[in-house]
């Protein structure tokens, strides 16, 4: 047996407004090296503050679960979500990046990766 890491690549849709799926997907990708992507409600994440917002009893808070995440991994936030909010490449945190649909589709389709959705 090896221990070989499989890519991981997590995509959540969830924001403030589905509070545990989102505290879930941040959870999991804390805990690895991995690529997360913030799409539909959850590209608020990738503004300064915004993660604060997402408060959930018994969890640990969302903006320390995404310090983790830019820390070890990286953090991408959907072109099209990002442009139907009005958020630019200025807006957002350093270490996160926008980017679209051909570059998850590289990453999920790597050999041996994982993609959960959340």
């Amino acid at each position: 047996m090896t221990d070989v890491v499989r890519p991981l690549v997590i995509k959540t849709t969830s924001g403030t407004d589905r509070p545990e799926a989102a505290n879930q997907a941040l959870t999991v990708a804390a805990g690895a090296e991995v690529s997360l992507w913030l799409t539909g409600e959850a590209a608020w994440f990738a503004l300064p503050g915004r993660a604060d917002e997402l408060a959930l009893e018994h969890a640990a808070p969302a903006s320390e679960l995404l310090e983790a995440v830019l820390a070890a991994g990286t953090v991408t936030l959907c072109t099209q979500c990002a442009a139907r909010r009005g958020i630019t490449a200025d807006d957002v945190l350093p270490g996160v990046r926008i980017a679209g649909a051909a570059l998850f589709a590289e990453e999920v389709l790597r050999p041996g990766a994982q993609a959960l959705v959340y």
